[in-house]
């Protein structure tokens, strides 16, 4: 019973933060440890940020990852599921609700236009994103040439991308194995 009542509360606690947090994951880091470290004091200070590092290092959106964790350690497998489904559920039923309200309306010619915009500023975002990447990459070949190739891979064939993520993974330990043999034989 007090098991159940815990993941309640963890799934109407990260339903709020999911209900009244913009901005996104980082934003929802400090209310995440407000409500799990001050208010219920279910976890520390030092396991909040222990938390928020590993949220950051795995695959997925940190506010998501963050709740996973946080319902894991308070509550275990089901905690972690109700932390998750909170803090999902409101950007789900309100993009849900974009989305029946744009077919709608997707025909007037504004909306069009709109669309247009966000479209130009959504790659933009990408093109920054790529180049801040491209800055940080590894000046050495062996990325330039999984780059391209995958480049090329994903722009004319009809190869999976997860593959050509997947390969470029494979490709890039096995580089790095490498090269890590070799300068230790040196």
């Amino acid at each position: 019973m007090e098991k159940a009542k815990r993941c309640l509360t963890l799934f109407l606690t990260f339903l709020r933060i999911g209900a009244f947090t913009f901005g996104g994951g980082y934003a929802m880091i400090p209310l995440i440890q407000r409500e799990t470290v001050e208010k219920h004091k279910w976890i520390s200070d030092d396991d909040i940020l222990e938390i928020i590092a590993i949220a950051e290092s795995t695959p997925g959106p940190i506010a998501i990852n963050s709740a996973t964790f946080v319902g894991y350690k308070v509550a275990g497998a089901f905690g972690s599921f109700c932390a998750t489904f909170g803090v999902v559920l409101p950007s789900y039923i309100i993009i849900s609700i974009i989305s029946l309200l744009l077919q709608q309306f997707s025909d007037i010619q504004a909306v069009k236009y709109a669309f247009f915009g966000i479209r130009a500023g959504v790659l933009a975002l990408i093109l920054k994103s790529l180049w801040t990447m491209f800055r940080k990459l590894n000046k050495a070949v062996i990325p330039y040439v999984i780059m391209a190739i995958s480049f090329i891979i994903s722009a004319f064939t009809d190869i999976n991308v997860l593959f050509v993520i997947g390969g470029s993974a494979v490709v890039g330990i096995v580089a790095s194995l490498i090269t890590a043999r070799k300068e230790k034989q040196e």
